[in-house]
């Protein structure tokens, strides 16, 4: 049986849904700008694990995120710890992430774009995981990840602005197609790792709209854009999205 296979799920799913998600998971196994295809598994693996987390729990509920002390309930080895810490606490609370926290994983050895790039399989995971739960199915299991090294590509036009993190003020050259004219900061803080935006911009494309259409109001898909703001207004609350 091949991944994503939606037969007999109880509403129809688009094939174009179901082809993006082959193609993130087959992004997912292999190496990527700053990570192994074994270490972007596991990243995978640490972002289911972090629901199940005690210490996550207690963090969660505590006055301060940085309290109570612990370890976390990990998924694997394979993992720095400053990685495994973030992928936990951006999964779990992300509300209460402070540029002091990511100061210290940086201190910890966690580098801006290895950073980004985990961010970036976080996100399209939790974007499938979060599109089978609602559909009340099973989760897909992880793939198997391919050998090979990273190509730990930088692009030279990202800059410090106001993000924490380096970014892409305007695409060119090999970033050219990232995005045209201006775009949403959510965005152009993955340009540090600029196949972390055409992984985001394919599933946005697929689950929502095309990030280009965002700003349309006619832009939609089966749904009418009211319908999906009213959803993704819904979601963002139960989340506490600050955004």
């Amino acid at each position: 049986m091949s991944a994503f296979d939606y037969t007999g799920v109880p509403v129809p799913i688009p094939e174009d849904i179901a082809d993006a998600h082959r193609r993130f998971w087959e992004r997912l196994a292999s190496q990527g700008c700053w990570w192994t295809g074994a270490e972007r598994v596991a990243i995978a693996a640490e972002v289911r694990r972090a629901a199940d987390c005690a210490l996550c729990r207690e963090r969660k509920s505590a006055l301060s995120p940085e309290t109570p002390p612990g370890e976390h309930d990990r998924a694997g080895d394979l993992l720095p710890d400053a990685a495994v810490d973030a992928i936990h606490r951006v999964t779990t609370d992300p509300g209460r992430l402070s540029k002091s926290w990511y100061e210290k994983t940086q201190a910890a050895g966690l580098g801006d774009a290895h950073y980004v790039e985990l961010i970036g399989i976080l996100v399209a995971l939790v974007s499938v995981d979060g599109f089978h739960r609602g559909l009340g199915i099973s989760l897909e299991p992880l793939p198997e990840p391919v050998p090979g090294e990273p190509s730990r590509y930088r692009p030279a036009g990202a800059r410090m602005e106001q993000a924490w993190v380096p970014m892409i003020a305007k695409p060119s050259g090999d970033e050219a197609d990232l995005w045209k004219g201006i775009t949403g900061n959510v965005i152009r803080a993955l340009s540090l790792v600029p196949d972390a935006v055409r992984q985001l911009k394919e599933l946005s494309t697929v689950h929502y709209v095309a990030v280009e259409k965002v700003a349309d109001p006619s832009a939609g898909r089966t749904l009418s854009r009211a319908q999906m703001e009213l959803i993704a207004g819904r979601v963002s609350a139960l989340n506490e999205c600050f955004y």
